[in-house]
C-alpha cells in the first residue's frame, strides 16, 4: 500500500497539466479596420500600390563674370488608391555648394521644395480629372529685376 501511495505521489509530482480557456475569442475593433496581410505595412499601407523614383542632377553655369553650381535631388512618389484614383508627389532638395553671387543668393535657392502634388481621378474611360499644384523655385535674383522670371503662361496668354 505504501508503494502504491508513493507511486501515486511521485506520478502526481511529475505530471504536467494544461489549462485551456473555453471562452470564445473576441475580436478587437482594430481587427476590423487594419488588414494584417503581408502586403500591408503597419496594416495601413499596401506597398504593392506605392511607387517611388529618385533622380539627382548637378549643374554648373557661368557667365558675366559669375558662376554657380546647383545640386537637385528629386523624389517622385505615387500611391494608387484604386484603378481610377491615384496621388502623386514630387519633392526636391536643392543645394548650391558654390556661387559667386553671394551667400544670400545661395541661401535663397537652397532648401526643400514641393515641386508637384496631384490627385488624378478617372471617373469614365476617356475622362480624367486632375487637381494639380506646381511650384517652381524662384530666387531673389529674378525678383530684383536682374533677369526674366519664369512664367508657365509665357507664350500661351501673350508675352507678360
Amino acid at each position: 500500500m505504501k508503494k502504491l501511495l508513493f507511486l501515486m505521489v511521485l506520478f502526481a509530482c511529475t505530471a504536467f497539466a494544461q489549462f485551456k480557456d473555453e471562452s470564445p475569442i473576441k475580436p478587437s475593433i482594430a481587427d476590423g479596420m487594419i488588414d494584417q496581410s503581408p502586403d500591408f505595412v503597419l496594416g495601413l499601407f499596401d506597398a504593392s500600390k506605392f511607387s517611388m523614383h529618385h533622380s539627382y542632377s548637378l549643374s554648373y553655369t557661368s557667365g558675366g563674370g559669375n558662376a554657380m553650381a546647383l545640386g537637385v535631388y528629386t523624389n517622385s512618389m505615387m500611391y494608387r488608391f484604386a484603378d481610377n484614383l491615384d496621388v502623386q508627389v514630387d519633392a526636391s532638395l536643392v543645394q548650391s555648394p558654390y556661387s559667386t553671387l553671394g551667400k544670400n543668393f545661395q541661401n535663397s535657392i537652397s532648401g526643400i521644395y514641393l515641386n508637384r502634388a496631384a490627385i488624378n481621378y478617372s471617373p469614365l474611360k476617356n475622362m480624367n480629372i486632375s487637381i494639380l499644384y506646381q511650384h517652381f523655385p524662384e530666387s531673389s535674383f529674378y525678383n530684383r529685376g536682374y533677369g526674366y522670371g519664369y512664367s508657365p503662361f509665357y507664350g500661351v496668354l501673350g508675352n507678360p
